[in-house]
């Protein structure tokens, strides 16, 4: 039987629901982590909100629609890269750019371009082609393949969803994952766990940070000529080369993360000891939260991602057995201090 005019029909059944989706208010406790969602301020009534995810059993693109690139027709290029490419060819949903081919094995067709006809992106566009990703996504190079497995499948039983509304990416990947055949996971796990993670994020504690501009899809952008802002109670989390990260998707960008005075000390307390509050870290990812076996490291993950996943967590919207009772008693302060220091760790 043929899927694709039933799953094309589903998508736009999606489409319509998320469009009055979007209007719903929705109210978050005041101590909710906007920035770690790549947000500047707390949920408004009018704010672009992802309609919840249904079951497998209706494999649909139930995120909100993404914003056009808008494109000027100038090829661009990055330090070392031999090819140029137009930002739109960047940003291609099925073939983006590989700036660098040679950091990376041969990608599988699902990976470099995936499916057009299933909806289905390439995976090279969020999270490049070295899995490198960024703060509105997930970092999937070096994951054990049977992580990255046991992901798809949680994504896809709905048992990894975003607490906030807001976030719609994690929802498209809930219609990935349950669109995508098994072979096609398979190749997916096995690639992208044959790529080695990287240092990416600097961790800079300090009372002010850049003054920011949110993208809508999760990123944050210096805005330049500002002055700085009191950063308070957050991490404010931005790419080393904006320009770079935002115009050509670069694969070999990092990210500065402004963390609040004091955060890394609080966070290696909490991180190597506990403080009485937890277990350590270590325990379970490993020695230096390089991974254990088929549990992840964690070491040099942006700040952003780190706090979501906790974050979710302590919702109940990602369900973890064995991370639930580890993060039980932790408060919002403790998770970003715990953030900051793991984002500083080198991998």
């Amino acid at each position: 039987m043929n899927r694709v005019p039933k799953i094309l029909a589903l998508l736009s059944i999606a489409a319509a629901v998320a469009s009055d989706a979007y209007s719903q208010p929705v109210q978050l406790p005041a101590d909710w982590p906007d920035w770690a969602y790549g947000v500047l301020s707390p949920l408004e009534e009018g704010d672009r909100i992802a309609p919840a995810c249904p079951s497998t059993a209706r494999p649909i693109d139930c995120a909100y629609p993404g914003r056009p690139v808008p494109d000027d027709g100038i090829q661009r290029s990055l330090p070392g890269a031999a090819e140029t490419h137009t930002r739109n060819q960047a940003y291609a949903n099925y073939g983006p750019a590989d700036w660098y081919p040679g950091d990376h094995p041969p990608m599988p067709a699902i990976v470099a371009n995936g499916n057009e006809p299933r909806g289905i992106r390439a995976c090279a566009l969020c999270h490049y082609p070295n899995g490198q990703g960024k703060m509105e996504n997930g970092h999937v190079a070096g994951l054990p393949a049977e992580y990255i497995l046991q992901q798809l499948a949680a994504f896809a039983a709905g048992t990894r969803r975003s607490a906030d509304p807001r976030k719609a990416n994690t929802n498209e990947m809930a219609m990935i994952a349950a669109t995508m055949t098994d072979a096609e996971k398979q190749q997916v796990a096995e690639y992208y766990s044959s790529t080695p993670y990287r240092p990416m994020v600097r961790v800079i504690e300090t009372d002010e940070a850049p003054a920011v501009r949110a993208t809508g899809n999760g990123l944050m952008l210096p805005l330049e000529g500002e002055p700085p802002i009191p950063l308070g109670n957050r991490i404010i989390e931005v790419p080393e080369f904006p320009e770079r990260t935002e115009m050509m998707r670069d694969p070999r960008g990092g990210f500065v993360a402004y963390a609040p005075v004091g955060s890394l000390a609080r966070g290696e307390a909490l991180v190597t000891t506990g403080a009485s509050k937890t277990v350590q870290c270590s325990v379970c990812h490993g020695q230096d939260n390089m991974g254990l076996g088929p549990i992840p490291g964690i070491a040099g993950r942006t700040a952003s991602y780190i706090m979501r996943q906790l974050w979710d967590m302590k919702q109940g919207t990602r369900a973890s057995p064995l991370m639930a009772p580890v993060i039980a008693n932790l408060t919002q302060d403790e998770m970003l201090a715990i953030s900051a220091y793991i984002a500083s760790l080198s991998p």
